[in-house]
């Protein structure tokens, strides 16, 4: 019991370093899609907008998915703020991507259409699986 007690002193500050830093860096990637979009995710939630639920929720995970890849591989906190730092601009760019694609992206969510949420988070979330692959190696 001593020795889970001691693994536990020592491990607890860098449990919740490492995981208070990736929680960070996922608000902090949250707040700057929403910033990215031209519509408001959180107002059109709030409206109950469920394409813009869809859209925000797929970015969100797709947010965490490559940050916990960069947690599971991180050797020190910097690699973590490092990789979760490109994990986070590539997402944002994925979007802007699919927003050349899906032509009015913004406006269609807006508008709640499914099919243009649909497609923006599988865009998301593909592009989450490959970087968190890329990430771990």
């Amino acid at each position: 019991m001593e020795e889970a007690l001691l693994a536990l002193g020592n491990g607890l500050p860098i449990f919740l370093v490492h995981s208070g830093t990736s929680l960070a860096i996922l608000i902090v990637g949250a707040f700057l899609y929403s910033r990215i979009t031209s519509h408001d995710e959180i107002k059109l939630i709030r409206e109950g907008n469920v394409a813009a639920a869809l859209s925000f929720g797929g970015a969100i995970v797709g947010l965490a998915l490559p940050l916990a890849f960069s947690l599971a591989a991180a050797v020190s906190l910097w690699d973590l703020v490092l990789w979760g730092g490109i994990a986070l601009v590539l997402q944002l760019v994925a979007f802007r991507l699919a927003d050349l694609i899906i032509k009015d992206v913004s406006a269609r969510i807006e508008a709640g259409e499914m099919s243009a949420a649909i497609m923006l988070v599988s865009v998301k979330l593909a592009t989450a699986f490959i970087n968190a692959a890329a990430i771990s190696g």
